[in-house]
């Protein structure tokens, strides 16, 4: 039983760490809203452009996160145990492995550009325009890598502000550049005030060409952030690589990064077998995914917090404040998860509204929204016991639990149910909810087995 005082200090701890993270993903949500929006006004053949890459955009940079994750781990403990040099020549690492994963990436996506949308099953009339869209995202991977990797050394070292202050110029730079960028010359009302506003007309080349330059704007701002880190600077620390940092941190991030490929690469399936459905259904999937992401703002902030802190206690051989931690990570998750979902399910079609004028569109995606927002609590605790297992290293469980419930439930099920039977995007979107709810289940009955927690910990009396 956790007692008054270590209750309020352990909240104080999250909040510290999450609010900034959340705050982050509330502003990187309303601007994917806006891009999304702007996007959507050029009609419903942009939107599907756009959405007919959007799964194999998220595969790609699954490596660079799945990295992440390991360094995340690793840093995080050291600063718990009291090693801040380990956590430097960390970062270090860290610097060498963003660089190589972001020329890797690049120079895996650049010439595939133009096969992706016929691979993902996307009407020949958008292939071109998707095809270019996607080949303007990664010419910057490199500074889009950077990005992702020090962002997330900086969260394991405890500050979250940064990466809050960097992410937040970075979409407000896409913002203003999508308004240049996407709209012909026009003519303005402003408070009154009649003026002409310049624009480039390049439609979604536009909007394409705006992400672009906000990833190099971001990357370069996250680098310079992370050497003037008093905690983690990677300054001094070397950049030959070092067995006694990569092996560690490689041994959590690879089962990580086959978790990320797996599902990734299952989101890849899922949404070209959506593709093969029309543009319609191709369309409200893209903005209901998009609509839906601001309702796992408060899961994935706590998250980071969860993993950071989860490290620290690790580190520290804090088994008490370990499992307390837990708990009330836990706990919060599941109330604010409800909360959210109940808000995503009564307003499901005025959020749709606000990306598209299409009736049919609008329909269509409102309903699978009301669907999945009934599974939100659930999902919330999968997105929370995740975190957990990645502070203390277990990325070896959630690997067999993610890819069972992207391979065995959502893709089997779809393929049964849409290419075989022939139901449509309701169907589809259920499936997706059976592959939450039991990573859910899994997950949860993992915790509840107790043995997440590593043995030196477990060993350690509570309390000493």
């Amino acid at each position: 039983m956790i007692d008054k005082n270590t209750r309020r200090e352990l909240l104080r701890l999250i909040a510290a760490l999450a609010w900034p993270t959340v705050i982050e993903q509330v502003l990187t949500t309303a601007v994917s809203y806006v891009d999304t929006a702007m996007v959507g006004s050029l009609g419903r053949k942009a939107s599907a452009a756009v959405g007919a890459t959007m799964t194999v955009n998220w595969m790609l940079n699954c490596v660079v996160m799945a990295l992440g994750i390991g360094f995340l781990a690793f840093i995080a403990r050291n600063i718990g145990a009291g090693k801040p040099e380990m956590a430097k020549r960390a970062a270090a690492q860290a610097v060498d492995t963003a660089l190589i994963g972001g020329l890797t990436v690049t120079a895996l996506a650049l010439p595939l550009a133009k096969y992706v949308p016929v691979w993902m099953r996307a009407d020949e009339n958008i292939r071109a325009d998707a095809s270019s869209y996607f080949f303007i995202l990664y010419v910057p991977m490199v500074f889009r890598s950077a990005s992702m990797m020090f962002g997330t050394v900086l969260r394991a070292s405890g500050d979250t502000k940064t990466p809050m202050k960097v992410n937040v110029l970075t979409n407000l730079v896409n913002v203003v550049l999508n308004f240049l960028l996407i709209y012909e010359t026009r003519r303005l009302d402003l408070l009154g005030l009649r003026f002409t506003m310049p624009g480039a007309g390049m439609g979604l080349k536009g909007a394409a060409v705006a992400s672009a330059i906000a990833f190099t704007v971001g990357g370069v701002c996250m680098t310079a952030a992370l050497y003037k880190n008093p905690v983690v600077s990677p300054r001094g620390a070397g950049y030959k690589p070092d067995r006694e940092i990569l092996l560690p941190c490689f041994r959590i991030a690879l089962p990580s990064c086959l978790q990320r490929l797996a599902t990734s690469s299952g989101y890849v399936v899922f949404s070209s077998m959506i593709n093969g459905l029309g543009e319609i259904s191709t369309a409200a999937h893209s903005i209901a995914n998009t609509a839906e992401s601001a309702f796992y703002i408060p899961g994935w902030g706590m998250q980071t917090a969860a993993s950071t802190l989860i490290g620290n206690a690790y580190g520290e051989g804090d088994n008490k404040k370990l499992t307390s931690l837990a708990k009330l990570l836990l706990t919060l998750e599941f109330i604010v998860m409800t909360v959210s979902g109940t808000v995503l399910f009564f307003g499901a079609e005025a959020l749709m509204s606000v990306f598209t004028r299409d009736r049919d569109v609008i329909r269509m995606g409102a309903k699978v929204l009301r669907m999945v927002a009934v599974s939100e609590p659930i999902y919330g605790v999968a997105i929370i016991t995740e975190g957990i297992f990645n502070g203390v290293g277990d990325t070896f469980h959630t690997f067999l639990f993610n890819t069972f419930g992207m391979w065995g439930v959502r893709i089997l099920g779809t393929y049964i149910f849409v290419r075989r039977l022939g139901f449509g995007l309701t169907a589809a979107w259920a499936c997706m909810i059976a592959h939450n709810v039991t990573l859910g289940i899994l997950l949860t009955a993992k915790y509840l087995r107790g043995r997440w927690r590593p043995k030196d910990v477990r060993a350690v009396p509570p309390g000493t």
